[in-house]
């Protein structure tokens, strides 16, 4: 089997192939938090945000009290000390970053790419794109990529978790991303709870369906000061075992389109704030795990279409 993505010896379609097919050179997220909030937790949906949720979800240089134009400076300064060739991509991460007014909106972008970056990465839920917002980006000037936190195409689990967002909001920001140009990443979570692989499966499915152009798979992380983490204490909780989540996300890579970029297909577990499952942050070997698994069922990503 020839593979459009085989230079890597990948049977899915990696960023690393992407990057260099696409550029010739590694892409490197400088990631910013711009002080947004989100509609589940300042209360105009809900509060407390989502069940899993510890406030932001990722590594920042600086916090929201800094300028965005000196965070993405100092992403430049930790990224160019190890890639000096890296194009540099604004990563807008923390919470919900198209959740405020158009002037607000223009503002935070325009200060990011005045801040000579190559391109800009916007990661938001599913029901808050709109027309407007979806024009601004893509007035940006720099190729823009927006990423939706779908997480599950099941209503009932987004409900039990918080998330308050419907799988309707989904198609509906597709069709607006796709009707202004701007490239699309979904991600989704495996292992949340009350979710069966059935379940993970049927998320894949739809997601498929859509053909984003990239697509992030996660592990369900049980992060100290969460929700999640109180309900693992209970026993209210059991996460996936390593080998649960391989033939998962093997089985998922068959319903996603060939030319999606996978993103990512397992997560970076924080040891200072992972409670659970610790498996989890021996990534590579969770990757080799998934190459092996793939290459013993002769599979690859796209089969099932």
């Amino acid at each position: 089997m020839s593979f459009i993505y085989s230079d890597d010896n990948k049977r899915y379609h990696t960023l690393y192939y992407h990057n260099k097919h696409t550029y010739g050179r590694r892409a490197v997220k400088a990631v910013i938090d711009a002080g947004f909030t989100c509609p589940n937790i300042d209360g105009t949906k809900g509060h407390g945000g989502c069940y899993f949720c510890s406030g932001g979800s990722g590594y920042f240089t600086a916090g929201p009290e800094i300028p965005i134009a000196e965070q993405v400076k100092r992403e430049k300064e930790r990224i160019y000390r190890k890639y000096p060739d890296a194009l540099i991509i604004a990563y807008f991460q923390a919470h919900t970053n198209t959740y405020a007014d158009i002037k607000t909106l223009e503002a935070r972008y325009r200060e990011a790419v005045s801040a000579g970056i190559d391109g800009i990465s916007i990661a938001t839920r599913t029901d808050c794109i709109d027309n407007e917002t979806a024009a601004l980006i893509q007035s940006l000037g720099v190729p823009a990529t927006a990423e939706l936190g779908l997480q599950s195409i099941h209503d009932c689990t987004k409900q039990a978790m918080n998330c308050i967002h419907d799988t309707a909001s989904f198609t509906a920001a597709m069709d607006i991303l796709k009707k202004h140009g701007i490239r699309t990443c979904v991600h989704i979570i495996d292992g949340l709870p009350g979710e069966t692989q059935e379940m993970m499966l049927e998320t894949a499915k739809a997601v498929g369906e859509q053909r984003p152009d990239a697509v992030k798979i996660q592990l369900m992380h049980v992060i100290k000061g969460t929700v999640l983490a109180e309900m693992y204490a209970r026993g209210d909780y059991i996460p996936m075992t390593k080998e649960e989540y391989i033939d998962t996300v093997v089985q998922q890579l068959g319903y996603i389109p060939p030319e999606t970029v996978i993103e990512r297909i397992t997560g970076d577990g924080d040891k200072r704030t992972l409670i659970a499952p610790m498996w989890s942050v021996d990534k590579l070997s969770v990757l080799g795990g998934i190459d092996k698994r793939m290459a013993d069922l002769d599979t690859y990503q796209g089969e099932y279409i």
